[in-house]
């Protein structure tokens, strides 16, 4: 009698006990798949992106003026080829991809975060955690990434004797220069970013948010994805423009002969040089055209990727 009744209570305890292990075992899978899709995701958001503007990123370089720089493209193209226009590329994606996957990845776990804590778990966040949620993955994508940027700024500048490839650039940068130059213009890195982020993400989400709410559709087609992501490019490009360039000069300031310290002092030097517009501002025109494209590319690219991923999932064609 005893003997039965400790056997059921030990099958009453393993019926209760098991379901739960399952059910957190199960909870696990579904969240690795989740970071592991937006990590592809935005890895293959990025590339895609990136190379789709590679021959305008390739001419911004030595920009001088929207016409002159669709001239530098055709001469380019007649002298040295069509793929001459991708020159470079596979140098971009070396940052591009850890840098888009690790920002597309941020973002989603940073919206599951936010919107547990404001009570919007599966729904689109409000205002305030929106904006924050963008921001934070970008800066979470520029602290991770940011030696990459620093090296490919060098190679940009820089004739092809000087740097043989990219471990060249931070063997060269950490031995003659120190390691904290791989570090030189982080600052206003991440002050740039924090808005072009927020704001990107903010109104792409928004975008899609009002789109769903006026035309009754969840999912907008693929030409309105890629329109919200143009309007956040541009937004997001326009906003934090001066920084950018900021950045780019401190970075490359131990091969030009300047010597840019800090974001002020920089900013300074250049409007007293060039003026507000020609220095602080310079390039914005062709990045107009560039941005949007480019964020427009990333945002939808990251969506249907996402989407198929889960399609293939639910049919049976990834593992469980």
């Amino acid at each position: 009698m005893g003997s039965g009744v400790q056997e059921q209570r030990a099958s009453l305890t393993q019926g209760e006990v098991l379901p739960l292990a399952s059910s957190s075992q199960s909870e696990g899978m579904k969240q690795t798949r989740s970071v592991i899709n937006s990590l592809f995701s935005g890895a293959l958001a990025g590339a895609v992106a990136k190379t789709a503007v590679a021959p305008l990123d390739r001419t911004k370089i030595i920009f001088q003026g929207k016409l002159e720089a669709y001239r530098l493209i055709y001469r380019t193209y007649l002298k040295e080829g069509f793929f001459s226009l991708w020159r470079g590329n596979s140098a971009t994606m070396v940052r591009v991809i850890p840098y888009a996957a690790i920002q597309f990845c941020a973002h989603e776990q940073y919206k599951g975060l936010l919107g547990g804590y404001y009570g919007f778990q599966g729904n689109a966040l409000p205002p305030v955690p929106r904006l924050l949620a963008g921001s934070m993955a970008g800066t979470t994508a520029a602290m991770m990434t940011y030696p990459l940027d620093m090296v490919r700024a060098r190679m940009a500048v820089t004739p092809k004797e000087m740097y043989s490839n990219i471990l060249h650039v931070f063997v060269r940068i950490s031995r003659e220069e120190g390691m904290k130059t791989l570090y030189r213009g982080f600052t206003p890195t991440i002050l740039g970013v924090t808005p072009y982020a927020g704001l990107s993400f903010f109104t792409y989400e928004t975008l899609k948010k009002l789109h769903a709410e006026h035309s009754g559709r969840q999912q907008p087609y693929s030409y309105e994805r890629l329109a919200f992501g143009a309007c956040a490019g541009l937004i997001g490009q326009s906003a934090s423009y001066p920084l950018d360039v900021v950045r780019r000069r401190m970075q490359t300031a131990g091969v030009t002969g300047h010597t840019y310290r800090t974001i002020l002092g920089t900013m300074r030097e250049i409007v007293s040089e060039e003026g507000v517009i020609r220095g602080l501002y310079k390039g914005l025109s062709m990045n107009w055209v560039k941005g949007p494209i480019a964020v427009g590319i990333s945002f939808t690219t990251f969506d249907l990727t996402q989407i198929l991923l889960k399609k293939l999932h639910q049919m049976g064609y990834t593992t469980p």
